[in-house]
């Protein structure tokens, strides 16, 4: 019997319950049926053709309710972004007169991206319209972020960014790139200038990841260890090592 006097023990149930309520709901939302934009910059080219396939995660690999909560966290520092960027006089659209989130979609929707929000007028210093994007980090990657920028710290999100400048017609003014500090809620900002090598890189590995899925064909591993970090971190990793 579990001892409620116990704040060890009453934490511990509450998280085993969080956590099995917020595993449940992401069991149940429906997997996407495209290629997300935002994940083009991933390292290994066959971790997209599983992800973009909806291919079962390995046994034991389901993001626990802790990282779900970070997850959800994000969205809602996002959210608040939102709200501290109007405050401060930028008039930003996240949402169409359709009241869809902004994004695209292409090769008959099999590639989709959803953006965060276009930056249409706000202070004088800044060139409109612009793309915005928008991270909440743990201290040591938003400190990691401040000292090396975007395109070295987080080559994801830089790679993210130039596709959605590239795909929206964003490409003629630097985005703004914000992250948030989650712990400090100290704010970081970064004007990104497109980069045209990298969108047509993202642009062209997009086609050849969904081409090769299409066809069965299973594009290389990013490595032939499969003790390295990228493969340890892996959701597939035991799926992909079982294949040649």
């Amino acid at each position: 019997m579990l001892d409620f006097n116990s704040t060890s023990s009453l934490s511990g149930q509450i998280t085993t319950l969080v956590d099995a309520g917020m595993q449940a709901k992401a069991r149940q939302q429906e997997r996407r049926a495209y290629l997300g934009a935002s994940r083009l910059g991933v390292a290994c080219e066959r971790a997209l053709q599983f992800e973009y396939a909806a291919a079962p995660v390995d046994p034991g690999k389901e993001f626990p309710g802790r990282i779900l909560r970070i997850f959800e966290r994000g969205h809602d520092n996002e959210a608040q972004m939102v709200n501290w960027l109007r405050l401060a006089g930028f008039d930003l659209r996240t949402h169409g007169r359709d009241g869809q989130q902004l994004g695209f979609t292409l090769l008959d929707g099999r590639l989709q991206g959803h953006i965060d929000g276009v930056l249409v007028a706000g202070p004088e210093g800044f060139a409109y319209p612009a793309l915005w994007e928008s991270k909440c980090l743990n201290a040591k990657s938003w400190r990691d972020l401040e000292k090396r920028h975007l395109a070295v710290a987080k080559p994801v999100y830089a790679a993210q960014v130039a596709i959605y400048q590239a795909y929206l017609q964003l490409h003629e003014q630097p985005a703004l790139f914000t992250a948030v500090n989650a712990d400090t809620m100290e704010i970081y900002a970064e004007l990104v200038p497109f980069d045209a090598a990298l969108a047509q890189r993202m642009s062209d590995r997009a086609v050849k990841v969904i081409t090769a899925t299409d066809a069965g064909e299973q594009l290389p591993r990013m490595t032939t260890d499969p003790a390295h970090v990228e493969c340890r971190l892996c959701a597939w990793a035991d799926r992909c090592w079982r294949q040649p």
